[in-house]
């Protein structure tokens, strides 16, 4: 039965006040919680392919299975949020999480540690902690929705930031098995008591407050023809750019703790230059908010796309470790905030009625990326025998989603040229 609606009162004293601000906090550390398996995985990489004597690739797996997974299920753990509100949804990933780790722990083989990858840290625990989440934040926030949003995305980064060097010391200290299970009871209980505070259903806000959606996109009137195309073809060519920039963006993400190690710098610098790269993806998912708010989507995804590019390239000439660190640094700075250009852009080019389902559409293609990338990243270090092949596939798939991107934009600047025109 569900629960009957707050008075409209209530509502307006709840949106964009003190108990939304606590709640996006406790979010933030949920999101925090629930995705450390998606930074960790590449952390026990190396340790994991020399225990069970396999090859980079099928390493490289279980990352693989986890990022489908956890796109696959936001869909269906958005829909029962909506159903019986966030909290159950976030006690079962509570419980997916803990046990998945342990699993994972306990696994024989790298096909039991990918499938507690995938069924249980992706498609239940990592995904009841990724699209339910904003959406219930989206829904706390009317004046500030657009940095609510954003705080709550990077505490995906924060994870990042955060568990990689925890986890390489634990690995040092007791092995990657007993640390599995140490971060398998403090993610898992830790969730399920922030929980608790999430039990209160969301206010119903029946209009967006007005100047909500940004500058630019507040001047811009969603059309039948996005970008003057049919929307089915648009979302095909925005979902064809997300798979490129993120099989692009997860070579780094997944595999920089591996190429530290092939360099002899080891496995504990590699998983602080991965902290280090999330931790500046935070800085560079608000900072591209803000950018949003002034250029509009499609610009700051061109922007971004090239940037990443650009990183991507300073990976092959250098490789000692100081450079490492500063290109990291700056890959991380660069492509935080890609992905969120893309919610933008839907809200901009697209009919509001059909935001949530071209969103989603689209944040699973840029997952399927980062999982082809994973796994393809390290196919080709077990033909090459080396990353600089990778590195250069990488940027490759860089180069598609530029050029996709640079196409809509130009589509864009077309439509608008004979409005400008007619002004003059």
């Amino acid at each position: 039965m569900t629960p009957p609606a707050p008075s409209t009162a209530a509502d307006a004293s709840l949106i964009d006040s003190r108990t939304a601000a606590w709640r996006l906090l406790v979010t933030v550390l949920l999101v925090m919680l629930g995705n450390s398996a998606m930074y960790v995985v590449s952390v026990v990489l190396p340790a994991v392919q020399a225990e069970f004597g396999i090859g980079r690739a099928n390493a490289s797996l279980p990352y693989t299975v986890m990022m489908i997974c956890l796109g696959v299920g936001g869909l269906w753990t958005g829909k029962w949020a909506d159903r019986w509100g966030i909290a159950p949804v976030l006690w079962l990933g509570a419980a997916a999480v803990g046990a998945g780790f342990v699993l994972a722990a306990m696994a024989p083989n790298i096909w039991v540690f990918g499938l507690a990858h995938g069924l249980l840290l992706g498609l239940l625990g990592g995904a009841s902690t990724f699209a339910p989440l904003l959406a219930d934040t989206s829904l706390w926030w009317a004046k500030r929705r657009g940095i609510a949003v954003a705080i709550c995305a990077s505490g995906n980064y924060l994870a990042g930031t955060v568990w990689p060097p925890l986890v390489q010391r634990g690995i040092d200290a007791v092995g990657w098995r007993q640390t599995y299970i140490a971060l398998g009871l403090v993610c898992g209980i830790g969730m399920a008591l922030l929980a608790l505070r999430m039990r209160q259903r969301p206010p119903a806000v029946a209009h967006p407050a007005p100047g909500a959606a940004g500058s630019e996109g507040a001047a811009i009137v969603p059309g039948e023809r996005p970008f003057g195309l049919s929307p089915g073809r648009a979302q095909l060519l925005l979902c064809v750019a997300g798979v490129a920039c993120c099989t692009a963006m997860s070579m780094p993400q997944v595999h920089i703790v591996a190429y530290c190690t092939d360099l002899g710098y080891g496995a504990a610098r590699g998983a602080e230059m991965l902290s280090l790269m999330l931790a500046c993806g935070i800085a560079s998912r608000l900072i591209s908010g803000w950018i949003c708010d002034h250029i509009g989507g499609i610009r700051t995804l061109l922007l971004g796309s090239a940037l990443q590019g650009t990183a991507l390239l300073m990976f092959l000439p250098f490789d000692g470790l100081v450079p490492l660190y500063v290109v990291s640094a700056m890959f991380g700075l660069f492509q935080g905030g890609i992905v969120p250009s893309y919610a933008i852009i839907v809200r901009e080019h697209f009919s509001p009625r059909e935001a949530g389902a071209r969103v989603g559409a689209i944040i699973m293609a840029t997952l399927v990326g980062m999982a082809l990338g994973g796994w393809m990243s390290g196919w080709i270090f077990d033909l090459t025998g080396s990353y600089h092949a990778a590195f250069l596939n990488g940027i490759a798939w860089n180069l598609l989603n530029l050029g996709i991107v640079g196409w809509l934009y130009w589509r864009t600047r077309q439509a608008q040229a004979p409005i400008r025109l007619a002004g003059a």
